[in-house]
């Protein structure tokens, strides 16, 4: 995932180091050597990550960082503090002024690397909820949410580990934060509490002696219930190529053995006070604004919605460089079922067909009912090559097995036609408008359902 990130240090050789890391990635780095052009350059051209060092001449780290999330223009723009200080009140510090994460010099390119795709996952979730605040606030649908941040604690923790004395020990660490640490000793049971048990946080070890701790990555964040609780993995320092396949996985962090107190409630303090910004954002849209965005019968949103969210989305992606596809999908002989059962059959074929859809999207896919059997869904960073494979899968997912409608003798066997049109990140049309968009997507459908229904088709 490409971003832009700003390097502020006033060691010209740390500042060429980041800069390199993050090359190699394909971030798109821009620097500033002291506090005062680092507001500076966030107010003319605010990138998606800051790195932050803490001394430097004038304005320290921590007096950018503290105006920064004062400004709410700027407060969520992720800051992760690079500094040589390791000392408990420093980290303390910086968490007090806002910050999202840190790091020690010298930097460990693992540590960086990990910190900086978290932090731009998280950043990518929260815009798409602020945007859509933003665009019912604007057509009158509801009022801003209140920017005081939840209380971190109380929390509650579900910790995977098998070892009886680093259970102990990482108990006795969380309680000290007000923490409950409650343990579990297998995979299964992890999982299964993580499904049904109110819990804040997740601590998995990737040195299970039966087990493989990766498998909580990947289970936590295959399954829609539990894909945005935060993840923390424990693991010996050699095991670099394990937690590098974690945080591509999906955990959001990492802690190293031994355990170091502060190092371990610092990292989980980040995590919680995350989830509660998250939560917020989450829960004040969803009862505030579901009403009058949503159509009422389907769950899915309606058109109202799509049509204020497309072209946003379309012009972040298309200044971020960032590839974006569309679906337009349309069930087949659908006038055919209305005929035969009558419309509340109907409506009931199109509640189960959304929710087969939504069950094989993202969090942050945008799937919307525009009118009768017609359904659109926006995909964020999404290339074409992937679109195709997701197209496919929602296809088949409606298809098989057949609807199984209460009132009717036998499952309804029904099938949805899709067309897609995509954008990508390196050879966009700069003359590309929603409308285009869409009427791209609807041509490519036209064609799905006139070389036989029950098809995926790509726009030419």
């Amino acid at each position: 995932m490409s971003a832009r990130v700003l390097v502020v240090d006033d060691n010209p050789l740390n500042v060429k180091l980041l800069t390199a890391k993050l090359a190699q990635d394909y971030y798109v780095v821009s620097t500033a050597s002291d506090g005062t052009q680092a507001l500076a350059s966030v107010k003319a051209s605010p990138p998606d990550l800051i790195l932050l060092d803490v001394m430097m001449p004038g304005l320290d780290g921590f007096e950018v960082c503290r105006r920064l999330k004062a400004d709410p223009e700027t407060r969520h723009i992720p800051i992760i503090m690079v500094t040589a200080l390791s000392d408990t009140a420093d980290r303390l510090r910086g968490l007090e002024a806002g910050v999202d994460d840190f790091l020690t010099k010298p930097v460990n390119d693992l540590a960086l690397m990990s910190r900086v795709r978290s932090l731009l996952r998280l950043k990518m979730l929260m815009d798409e909820w602020r945007l859509r605040e933003e665009t019912a606030v604007q057509a009158g649908l509801m009022t801003p949410s209140e920017e005081r941040p939840r209380p971190i604690t109380p929390a509650r923790a579900l910790i995977l580990e098998d070892d009886p004395h680093e259970q102990e020990r990482l108990v006795a660490i969380l309680k000290e934060g007000d923490i409950e640490g409650k343990v579990f000793t297998t995979l299964a049971e992890a999982i299964a509490a993580a499904h049904v048990e109110p819990s804040d946080l997740v601590i998995g070890s990737l040195d299970l002696a039966h087990e493989d701790g990766l498998q909580l990555c990947a289970r936590l964040r295959a399954n829609e219930e539990t894909r945005a609780l935060p993840l923390l993995m424990v693991s010996r320092p050699e095991s670099v190529e394990r937690l590098a396949r974690g945080l591509d996985l999906g955990a959001n962090d990492y802690v190293v053995r031994p355990l170091e107190p502060s190092e371990v409630l610092a990292r989980v303090r980040i995590q919680l006070r995350q989830k509660r910004h998250y939560d917020r954002l989450r829960e004040h849209y969803e009862r505030n604004l579901a009403l009058a965005l949503v159509d009422s019968l389907t769950g899915a949103f309606n058109r109202r919605h799509w049509d204020n969210q497309l072209p946003k989305i379309l012009a972040r992606h298309l200044r971020d460089h960032h590839p974006l596809a569309i679906l337009s999908i349309d069930l087949d002989h659908f006038k055919r079922v209305n005929d035969t059962y009558g419309h509340a059959v109907g409506d009931q074929v199109l509640k189960s067909v959304v929710n087969r859809l939504a069950i094989r999207l993202r969090p942050l896919d945008l799937l919307a009912r525009l009118g009768g059997e017609e359904f659109a869904v926006a995909l964020p960073d999404t290339d074409l090559a992937q679109a195709m494979i997701i197209a496919e899968r929602l296809r088949q997912t409606v298809a098989d097995p057949p609807l199984d409608i209460a009132t009717l003798p036998k499952p309804l066997t029904l099938t949805v036609s899709l067309g897609i049109a995509a954008i990508n990140a390196q050879q966009q049309r700069k003359d590309e408008t929603p409308d285009a968009l869409q009427a791209r997507a609807d041509a490519a459908l036209y064609r799905a359902k006139k070389e036989g229904r029950n098809c995926v088709r790509v726009a030419e």
